[in-house]
């Protein structure tokens, strides 16, 4: 099978279900891949916060809108606590994303071929998002949904698409604000080009309404717990600013792209200067928009992942025009090279992004060195036995009148999750959605106590002692072994506990 058409007089041939058939299965091969490998390590730090969330759905969180803790809690109906249940949807949500993928090329009119280098460069994508239980996950399939609708727009001229758009839109919202800066870039793309045409159309205004309405239910929750989430994004971005995470937005995008930044540069051509792609100058000023939007703003690197299918998909079919004009060896040799390179792009985020090698194999620290998340995988049910083994270790009539306080998420929802079949109560934090929680009742008069200062130890507490460690079976370094490996048991908080807990909200 070629990777493009190259005969310049065929005849395009009628769509078959052949095509679609195989993009459903270089799908479901990268949902295999999770499945295979998501049972590894154990679960990471974020989705620790988002299992306990999802224990106790809302319309609404601290740390993100409520779709990724909605389909937590399917995968708890369905699989309990698995560890590769629970990222099943994610992975699912990345599989899905690939095949739209190749229909936006389809659409575009590429053939076979196209379509599938389109998916292929969302492999790696796909791979890395999929591997965790995280909002990015389902965040990146509502814009490949959003960019194959206006796809479907700009080639049939059917203002009706705005609906499927502005339904796109809703679900994204729900899942990560950053879809706002998407719809600024639509905007601003609708007005840059022909397409200025729809603002007369009604379609695009109930595609608008259809929009806000699908983001009510968590634009409600805002107002009613005074739009804490912004307080939190604003507290992120400062922190994420000071410490340089959002440097060189740029250069960083090599990171999404890898080897297949060729092909994304190509579709970028193909949008806004290549004759066949006139009628798609608004997915060009979509791409463009966006990325400048994040500049500004400056957001992370990672946010541009769902603006790229776009440009994966414009390339491929321009790919597939040029090659058509080759000769027949040039153009395989093409072919040739960009099948290597998706292949190793997708064998290189394989090796980094998923749990797949012996811990403190020399591939798992090449790995760990490249992937933060993986180290914050290992250790929370050590953890917990030793909470446990301090909790056992206090006088009985002291348990009675004990609780457990963490100073983070990961934890807060270890403990939630591994404590209870070792006998330890509920955890409280004041992080993000847990703060809401509030303190177990009666309020406790012993606290062991994680991850917090000395400092503020002391400024709470008349007396702690030092009662254990994080234990560090695997040897290695991260936030608990690395930062705080200290657990205390705390005496005499210097407040009431309703004084205490009203001003002990934070984010994380």
């Amino acid at each position: 099978m070629s990777l493009f058409n190259n005969d310049p007089n065929a005849v395009p041939r009628p769509r078959s279900g052949g095509d679609l058939a195989l993009l459903i299965a270089l799908a479901a091969a990268t949902l295999v891949v999770h499945v295979f490998t998501g049972h590894q390590y154990g679960f990471q730090r974020d989705e620790l916060a988002t299992l306990e969330d999802a224990r106790h759905l809302a319309f609404g969180y601290v740390a993100y809108p409520p779709i990724t803790p909605l389909f937590g809690r399917l995968s708890l109906i369905l699989f309990g606590t698995s560890l590769a249940g629970f990222r099943f949807f994610a992975a699912c949500a990345q599989a899905v994303a690939l095949v739209f993928i190749g229909l936006m090329a389809r659409e575009l009119g590429g053939r076979r071929g196209a379509q599938l280098v389109a998916a292929g460069a969302g492999v790696t994508f796909a791979l890395g998002g999929g591997a965790l239980m995280q909002y990015v996950s389902f965040d990146y399939l509502c814009w490949v949904l959003v960019s194959y609708f206006v796809v479907r727009l700009l080639k049939n001229d059917d203002p009706r698409w705005w609906c499927a758009i502005g339904a796109a839109i809703g679900l994204g919202m729900e899942s990560k604000y950053t879809m706002g800066f998407f719809v600024i870039a639509i905007v601003a793309a609708v007005v840059l080009t022909p397409g200025r045409k729809y603002l007369a159309s009604k379609w695009l205004w109930i595609g608008v309404a259809l929009s806000i309405l699908v983001f009510l239910p968590n634009l409600i929750w805002q107002a009613q717990h005074h739009f804490v989430s912004l307080d939190f994004l604003s507290h992120i971005h400062k922190r994420d600013v000071g410490e340089g995470r959002a440097d060189g937005l740029f250069a960083q995008q090599l990171q999404l792209t890898l080897l297949a930044t060729p092909l994304a540069l190509a579709g970028l051509w193909f949008y806004l200067v290549a004759a066949g792609g006139r009628r798609y100058r608004m997915l060009g000023w979509m791409y463009v928009v966006t990325l400048v939007l994040f500049a500004l703003a400056k957001g992370r690197w990672y946010y541009m992942a769902g603006a790229y299918p776009i440009l994966y998909a414009g390339g491929a079919v321009w790919g597939e025009q040029c090659l058509a004009s080759m000769k027949r060896g040039w153009a395989g040799a093409v072919r040739g090279a960009a099948w290597v390179a998706l292949a190793c792009d997708a064998a290189l985020v394989f090796a980094i992004a998923l749990p797949s090698a012996p811990v403190n194999s020399p591939r798992w620290k090449f790995a760990a060195k490249n992937n933060g998340d993986l180290v914050e995988e290992l250790g929370w049910p050590e953890l917990t036995a030793e909470v446990a083994r301090i909790w056992d270790s206090m006088p009985a009539d002291e348990r009675a009148h004990a609780g457990i306080l963490a100073a983070n998420y990961g934890e807060a929802g270890a403990i939630a999750l591994y404590g209870p079949q070792l006998g330890l109560p509920r955890p409280m934090s004041g992080v993000n959605s847990f703060w809401a929680k509030g303190y177990v009742q009666p309020p406790p008069d012993t606290l062991i106590v994680l991850g917090y200062s000395d400092r503020w130890r002391q400024r709470t507490f008349s007396s702690c002692q030092l009662a254990g460690h994080t234990p560090n079976p695997y040897r290695i370094k991260n936030e608990e072994t690395g930062d705080h490996p200290d657990i205390f048991v705390c005496r005499g908080m210097k407040q009431s506990w309703p004084e205490f807990w009203s001003d002990f909200q934070y984010y994380g």
